[in-house]
């Protein structure tokens, strides 16, 4: 009998995939040497950013559910 494909959990937990089926993933470059970024820049790294189609195509065939 053949098992079933396993979801990666750790790949789960980083993306979020929205309604209209795009891939979201955390900016880069929050953890640190943040404090000669400025204000602006900490801000903007605090939101999703979206993985471009090809990587997304690559990271769905982990999320099989």
């Amino acid at each position: 009998m053949k098992s079933k494909p396993k979801t990666r959990k750790s790949i789960l937990k980083r993306f979020k995939i929205t309604k209209n089926g795009k891939m979201l993933r955390r900016a880069v470059g929050q953890m640190h040497y943040r404090a000669k970024n400025s204000g602006k820049k900490r801000r903007e790294l605090r939101r999703l950013t979206e993985v471009s189609p090809e990587e997304a195509k690559k990271i769905k065939k982990h999320l099989t559910y």
